[in-house]
């Protein structure tokens, strides 16, 4: 098996299956890009720089998550500048890059998209590419990722089914 410190990028995928919330639902709650503190853990802060939410070339400011330090402290609020590269209403996929950040992100594109698993369901995918990030490991990323997707899904599985109840 190849070493993933030596590939030139970094690549992953990671998922979550919603069983109370349906594309349709949740598809609005990822293209609202400049909002995105509502839902994803340890992002106090975002909003727009440049351009129209949820338009190609909208650009995003987020502060407040955090990746540790080589040592595993946490010394400083992350931040990164965000650019919406490709949003395709119909497949329900958007995917943006990082043009600047402090967290040592070099070449940075993600794309999520929402696949329906019928009526009330769908799969939210979460996939990345970035050159491999000094002080952490390929696998401590996705499992950064799948951390968050889940819990910023389930954050919006919860409110979605609590403005349902009402």
């Amino acid at each position: 098996m190849e070493n993933r410190s030596s590939m030139a990028k970094w690549e992953g995928k990671v998922t979550t299956t919603l069983t109370k919330a349906s594309a349709n639902e949740i598809w609005p709650l990822f293209i609202d890009f400049f909002n995105f503190h509502k839902w994803f853990p340890n992002l106090s802060t975002c909003y727009g720089v440049h351009g129209l939410n949820g338009d190609v070339g909208a650009t995003r400011y987020c502060a407040g998550f955090a990746l540790p330090n080589n040592d595993g402290s946490i010394e400083q609020v992350s931040w990164s500048k965000e650019r919406l590269v490709a949003v395709d209403t119909n497949q329900m996929s958007m995917s943006y890059e990082m043009v600047d950040c402090n967290v040592g992100f070099k070449s940075y594109l993600s794309t999520i998209k929402i696949v329906p698993t019928g009526a009330k369901g769908c799969v939210v995918e979460w996939s990345f590419e970035v050159d491999p990030v000094e002080g952490l490991t390929y696998e401590f990323l996705v499992q950064k990722y799948q951390n968050g997707l889940d819990q910023a899904t389930k954050k919006m599985e919860d409110a979605l089914v609590q403005k349902q109840d009402l």
